[in-house]
């Protein structure tokens, strides 16, 4: 049925079919292993959807780009994406219903108008938003396939073994806190694959030494940067969740200060989605959008190249 219904993704159909919304010659199909073994009608009941109680909310967003389709934005570090326990009014979601006026994909469900995927709320950098079902589907096969390209920016307090290399590591949701993931064994979890490349790295004391990464996401897993890093004991700076020992000493006072005032009192994880690149389902052609770094990552690295020319 996914495949002759392009405009519906094979989990509504299989909810659909959950729901008692799918007939054969009227009976119901209670199953998605049903097989038709005669001809017969199908017959498809899409039932109305649920009305939203998200309330629009006029928000600054930073929109890179946009056409009838789809959005690409840079989500701000601090702005969750989409409603939750405890949060239905201030989320990205609340920003794009009033920019769209309400015009956006259905397929995430009445919390999650057109997201096609997240970034946690203390990771800032660029999302790709739809407008419609049938671009939403695409998308998010894209994303399944592994065909989108997305690069990541994050600064480390500890170097990892080599300058380069790929961290293939399962991951799963934690059995003491479930808000957190680990690494796990081969045969458990989900398949999570990030290929890292060292940009820079400074030596500030014999004991601190603050690097720049570039990570490449082969896979999209929950937190996974964050959780590979970590478990490499390479944890991203500002990360209270999955950090190490997140103290210094012995450091120049101003990057001391730049560190304690804009990554660990906010609890802002120094780690930004760079760039994403994906084939546009309407346009039939490959897009590639870049974002700048945030402010805070600027100064921090300003600082640091000071430092290190002192040092020269």
């Amino acid at each position: 049925m996914s495949e002759k219904i392009k405009e519906i993704s094979r989990n509504r159909i299989i909810n659909l079919i959950k729901e008692q919304n799918i007939f054969f010659n009227n009976k119901t199909v209670l199953t998605q292993s049903f097989i038709l073994k005669n001809e017969g009608k199908i017959i498809v009941n899409l039932p109305k959807p649920k009305e939203s109680k998200i309330v629009p909310k006029k928000m600054n967003l930073d929109i890179i780009y946009e056409d009838n389709n789809l959005i690409v934005l840079n989500k701000e570090s601090g702005l969750v994406v989409h409603p939750g326990a405890g949060n239905i009014e201030n989320t990205l979601v609340n920003g794009l219903l009033h920019h769209c006026k309400g015009d956006l994909s259905g397929i995430g469900g009445v919390l999650r108008p057109g997201i096609v995927h997240r970034i946690d709320k203390m990771t800032s950098g660029i999302l790709v938003v739809a407008k419609d079902d049938y671009c939403h589907k695409i998308l998010s096969k894209q994303f399944k396939d592994r065909k989108i390209k997305r690069h990541y920016i994050c600064i480390t307090l500890k170097s990892l073994p080599k300058s380069k290399g790929i961290i293939e590591e399962n991951i799963k949701r934690s059995k003491i806190d479930r808000k957190k993931m680990t690494v796990c064994k081969s045969n458990e979890g989900k398949k999570a694959i990030t290929e890292y490349f060292l940009e820079k790295n400074y030596l500030l004391d014999k004991n601190v030494k603050i690097n720049i990464y570039k990570c490449k996401l082969q896979t999209g897993r929950t937190h996974q940067i964050r959780v590979h890093f970590s478990f490499m004991n390479s944890p991203i700076l500002g990360d209270h969740t999955y950090g190490k020992n997140m103290k210094f000493k012995n450091i120049p006072e101003n990057i001391s200060k730049i560190i304690n005032e804009k990554f660990l009192k906010t609890k802002r994880q120094a780690l930004h989605a760079e760039s994403i690149g994906f084939f546009h389902p309407i346009k039939k052609k490959d897009m590639f959008f870049k974002s700048e770094l945030p402010d805070e990552f600027k100064i921090l690295i300003k600082s640091l190249e000071n430092a290190s020319e002192l040092r020269n």
